[in-house]
């Protein structure tokens, strides 16, 4: 019995914006991203969603966690 599980998550950055404020690490600008992303099972595409995400400082490239 061979059981083989094919999926995949591709994710697309649409856009690309700065961020209000600055990195607490270095200071630098913080970069903010909108990503739309694709679950595929078996190539064939099932659900896509798009929300914005993914901040990062410009200078030191950190991931930042948005905190509302």
């Amino acid at each position: 019995m061979c059981v083989i599980w094919v999926c995949d998550e591709e994710e697309h950055v649409l856009a690309t914006w700065q961020a209000p404020g600055s990195c607490p690490y270095c200071g630098g600008a913080i970069i903010g991203a909108d990503v739309q992303r694709a679950w595929r099972l078996c190539f064939v595409p099932i659900c896509f969603s798009g929300r914005r995400r993914r901040f990062h400082c410009s200078f030191c490239n950190r991931s930042l966690v948005a905190v509302s």
